[in-house]
């Protein structure tokens, strides 16, 4: 059993304190500068600036001005399209010529304008002519005073006459524009046309109305060119144009009356040389009285008088 007892030498051998031992610096430490503990100032912040006093405002008083008015949903619409379209009017231009194309096209086909009511009848039988084209009910110069018949054809070559009114002052648009707009009011011609077949002749195949609708494109580029032709070399290559496309080189024509078209397409001419851009461009273009108004009777006296 061990004791608990402590000798009186080493116990006060133990209340001596050891003393200390300073260990003896490395080599590699002697060689290292001494390192001194670095101590941050507190930065002196500059003085706070003296107050000046503040001078009076000499400028003259804002006088209140009108309220200006909330923009409507309306002009907040036209506003932003307006600004679109000049950041970016090649890529708003077809948006724009689409919906005044349309309208140009309405004012194109309205003279030449027929209906076939017995068409919207259930049942109803469409009336034909000699040679089986389907007649249809028309009034106006061009069928009651010319003659034409109203009939699929010839609404075509009267909507193609005024077309070409338009294209030839759409050509003086900006290079930029002009191919747009005239492949818009080309685009509603045809879309009309393929929807006439479908209503007013029961052309319910597509194959046959793309048939008539390749006739059609034909007849267009003839009546582009023979036009052009007359309105470079004059009114007598012009009549002639006329009288192959519209009147169909009828011999019985009445030439007085084809006189009468060749004035008016002059006269309109004239009328949209005139006219401005966006007169033409905002889709609202009428075209003037038919061409009975014209008077040619003291060309054709002259005429015989010479003979």
């Amino acid at each position: 059993m061990a004791s608990l007892y402590t000798c009186r030498a080493c116990s006060k051998l133990a209340s001596v304190p050891a003393p200390a031992v300073n260990p003896r610096p490395s080599r590699l430490q002697s060689c290292l500068p001494s390192q001194t503990r670095r101590t941050y100032a507190a930065v002196p912040r500059p003085p706070p600036p003296k107050s000046s006093p503040t001078k009076p405002d000499l400028a003259k008083p804002k006088t209140p001005g009108t309220p200006k008015s909330p923009i409507k949903p309306s002009n907040i619409s036209a506003a932003f399209a307006e600004k679109l379209r000049s950041k970016a009017p090649i890529l708003t231009e077809t948006y724009v010529a689409y919906g005044a194309a349309e309208q140009l096209f309405k004012e194109c086909s309205r003279p030449g304008d027929y209906t076939i009511p017995q068409a919207l009848e259930k049942g109803g039988v469409i009336p034909v002519d000699k040679d089986g084209v389907h007649l249809g009910v028309g009034k106006g110069w061009w069928y009651e005073t010319l003659g034409l018949q109203p009939n699929f054809n010839n609404w075509t070559q009267i909507t193609f006459l005024h077309l070409y009114l338009l294209q030839v002052r759409i050509r003086m648009f900006p290079s930029s524009h002009a191919p747009t707009w005239i492949q818009q009011l080309t685009n509603h011609t045809f879309y009309a046309a393929e929807d006439r077949l479908a209503v007013y002749h029961h052309f319910t195949q597509n194959s046959l109305r793309q048939k008539y609708l390749k006739e059609m494109f034909s007849a267009w580029r003839g009546a582009l060119l023979a036009y052009d032709e007359g309105l470079m070399k004059g009114d007598a290559v012009l009549a002639a144009a006329v009288w192959r496309n519209l009147m169909s080189a009828n011999p019985d024509t009445d030439f007085r009356k084809l006189a009468q078209v060749v004035a008016y397409l002059r006269r309109e001419l004239r009328r949209l040389e005139q006219a401005t851009d966006d007169e033409v461009a905002v889709g609202n273009w009428k075209f003037g009285a038919d061409p009975g108004v014209e008077k040619v009777e003291l060309v054709e006296l002259a005429g015989r008088e010479k003979a």
